[in-house]
């Protein structure tokens, strides 16, 4: 019985975690402190539970304690005073069985601009918005991105103190202010979406539970903020994407390139998902797109042919067109690369990738050399193909990827090889 309530509060606490956290964090204005407050919370559930049951209304329960706790450190504060005046009325609105429910949707907005503020560096705020939005454990965050455990937790304490120095507002931006914020909002999360997606280190290729996290918290950001046409557009990319998972992987986690999967196991469910997605974000563009809805536009593209040979490569070309005019960048110019040489022949990619080859920012980049030997096959260049399977072998950090490029290299006495193209996620 204890154990079946111990996974109950873990259930429980994986899906309330982050309303308290942004309840609390409205009350006593410290994102620190309130993860602090909702962890006592979670304690006092481990403790009373077993042996009282599991509440009607567990996360009210939660609500109420942490609420209870959070007034009696104020009142213990030597600053009682000024606290009081931050808060105003809130304390006074506690009521001993019931918990704050109004407005919680603005809270978890609020939490989402504080956890992915661009005074933390991306990794931080990556590893903040799963601890409070996704109510990951420091472990969890530590094995997701193949970084110690200490690494992240330093990350997290790090994070904390930067938002209480900085004095970070807890409310969502206006004005030209939300823009540039939100872009670092969506930013994360597709941070954390790729990289479940396209694992950069280890043994596996993907890694699915980061993939569905930042899919709940894209949808969830979808609910809070309805009238944003490029938090549908990554809603739309990220389904899209997923909606290939089972078909991205062999039977011991090998990787299946984009032409040589079975489209008959992609998922439709999350296709659907991901197509009415983006029909609500172009409903709402005013001007130009923005690059989430073009990367979805893209994506779309994919996953309404039937067959690889069905692809519209034209079309998805000149997307890309548009997404390095809007979204300048090396990484788009590579995806262009390859879309080119689908729909007007290697040599057009070539042509742009080796003005791609100087980049500093890509001199790393195990997907340069990667794509360059698949343009170089394509041409016949094989022996040249092989020596960039190679050095893309040598590059990457994830051992899946490592294994496949191998295997291209080795295969180049066959000039029926071919890779993957045109997806942007390999």
């Amino acid at each position: 019985m204890a154990t079946d309530t111990h996974r109950a509060i873990e259930t429980v606490w994986r899906i309330e975690a982050p309303r308290l956290i942004a309840g609390l964090t409205r009350l006593v204005r410290d994102v620190g402190d309130a993860e602090e407050l909702a962890q006592d919370a979670l304690v006092a559930a481990l403790e009373q539970w077993p042996a009282e049951g599991v509440p009607d209304n567990p996360g009210a329960w939660l609500m109420t304690t942490a609420r209870r706790r959070a007034v009696d450190r104020i009142r213990r504060d030597t600053t009682y005073q000024r606290k009081l005046a931050e808060i105003g009325r809130d304390i006074d609105e506690v009521a001993p069985d019931v918990a704050e429910t109004d407005g919680i949707g603005d809270d978890l907005l609020r939490l989402v601009f504080v956890a992915c503020h661009p005074v933390l560096s991306r990794e931080a705020r990556a590893a903040l918005t799963l601890r409070l939005l996704g109510s990951l454990t420091t472990d969890e965050i530590a094995r997701a991105f193949l970084v110690p455990e200490p690494t992240v937790a330093q990350r997290i304490v790090r994070a904390k103190r930067t938002l209480a120095k900085a004095r970070v507002p807890f409310e969502v931006p206006q004005g030209a202010e939300l823009a540039a914020r939100l872009s670092s909002v969506l930013e994360v999360v597709y941070l954390i979406f790729n990289e479940g997606y396209a694992a950069t280190a280890g043994d596996d290729w993907m890694r699915p539970e980061l993939c569905a996290e930042a899919l709940r918290l894209g949808r969830v950001l979808a609910r809070l903020t309805p009238r944003e046409p490029e938090v549908h557009g990554l809603v739309a990319l990220m389904e899209i994407q997923a909606s290939r998972a089972a078909a991205r992987t062999g039977p011991d986690g090998e990787p299946i390139l984009l032409a040589d999967q079975n489209r008959a196991r992609w998922d439709r469910l999350l296709i659907g998902r991901g197509l009415a997605a983006l029909t609500r974000a172009e409903a709402l563009v005013d001007g130009r797109p923005g690059p989430y809805v073009l990367q979805a536009l893209i994506a779309a593209g994919h996953a309404r042919a039937r067959r690889f040979e069905d692809t519209d490569w034209v079309r998805i070309a000149a997307l890309y067109e548009r997404l390095a005019e809007t979204m300048p960048s090396p990484v788009v110019e590579l995806n262009r690369a390859v879309a080119l040489s689908m729909a007007y022949g290697p040599a057009t990619g070539l042509a742009l990738l080796d003005q791609l080859t100087a980049v500093p920012s890509l001199q790393g980049y195990h997907l340069l050399p990667s794509v360059r030997g698949d343009l170089l096959a394509r041409l016949g260049r094989h022996a040249e193909a092989r020596a960039e399977f190679e050095r893309a072998a040598s590059l990457t950090r994830n051992e899946r990827d490592r294994t496949l490029l191998r295997d291209r290299a080795a295969a180049m006495t066959d000039p029926g090889a071919h890779a993957e193209a045109g997806d942007g996620k390999r």
